[in-house]
């Protein structure tokens, strides 16, 4: 009686384990915000839905997740879907679990991030959003669900990132000012840096290589030009530093 009893509660709980898969498949969507870097304006990617509850309100990119992909197989395809944007590398934040999040279910998102040069990409809005634009990082709308808060905590991780790695370089023409370079950090961590100071801890780092040229066709004083030495710039990006200002 003892196994046969046990057997029922096996049944009864891979049944329950089954229920609770797939209504957890069926409340997880993505969500992915896109920063974009545009003549030294930081800058990230929204649409404003065309269908649905949310229709006519913006919005990060976002979409469920469907039960054969894994997540970051979805995060692509969403992006490509809404956008047209392909081939991007997006890099997961965390899980938002708030049961709150979506008012009338229960719904958990899985967050990407990631920062392009938006003069790389062309972005086509889909017949599933009515609009998608660039929207400055200081004149951000009221977004539906949590889209402010995932918003906040992406830029909050962009932020200790810069700090910690070369990231968003990719940004820069091959061949740039110190003051290019002092202005996408300060766009990026949204403060204003001493000009003196930053010079002196970025050529510390023996990350630029100076070259045997200057500015060329500038109405001011033509400043030098640098271009980033590859093999510090690989060892930088795989062990990090430490580049507090």
């Amino acid at each position: 009686m003892a196994t046969v009893s046990s057997k029922k509660t096996s049944k009864t709980e891979s049944k329950s384990a089954s229920n609770t898969t797939t209504s957890a498949v069926e409340g997880i969507t993505i969500d992915c915000v896109i920063f974009g870097f545009k003549k030294e304006s930081l800058e990230v990617l929204l649409v404003q839905h065309a269908e649905g509850e949310s229709e006519g309100s913006w919005g990060l990119l976002g979409g469920w997740l469907k039960r054969e992909e894994s997540a970051d197989a979805a995060a692509q395809r969403i992006l490509y879907e809404l956008t047209s944007l392909d081939n991007i590398y997006l890099e997961q934040l965390k899980a938002f679990t708030n049961p709150n999040r979506v008012l009338d279910r229960r719904v958990v998102t899985i967050g990407y991030y990631t920062l392009v040069n938006q003069e790389d990409y062309n972005v086509k809005a889909s017949l599933a959003v009515r609009e998608a634009k660039w929207c400055k990082i200081n004149e951000i709308p009221n977004l539906i669900f949590d889209h402010n808060e995932i918003l906040d905590f992406s830029l909050m991780q962009l932020r200790n990132r810069v700090r910690q790695a070369p990231i968003g370089f990719n940004l820069l023409p091959e061949k740039f000012t110190l003051l290019q370079l002092m202005h996408l950090y300060e766009e990026i961590l949204g403060v204003e840096l001493d000009k003196s100071n930053f010079r002196r801890k970025i050529l510390h780092m023996k990350l630029l290589l100076e070259l045997d040229e200057k500015q060329k066709d500038v109405s001011h004083r033509a400043a030098k030009l640098y271009k980033f030495d590859a093999e510090i710039y690989k060892k930088l990006t795989e062990k990090g530093f430490n580049f507090e200002f």
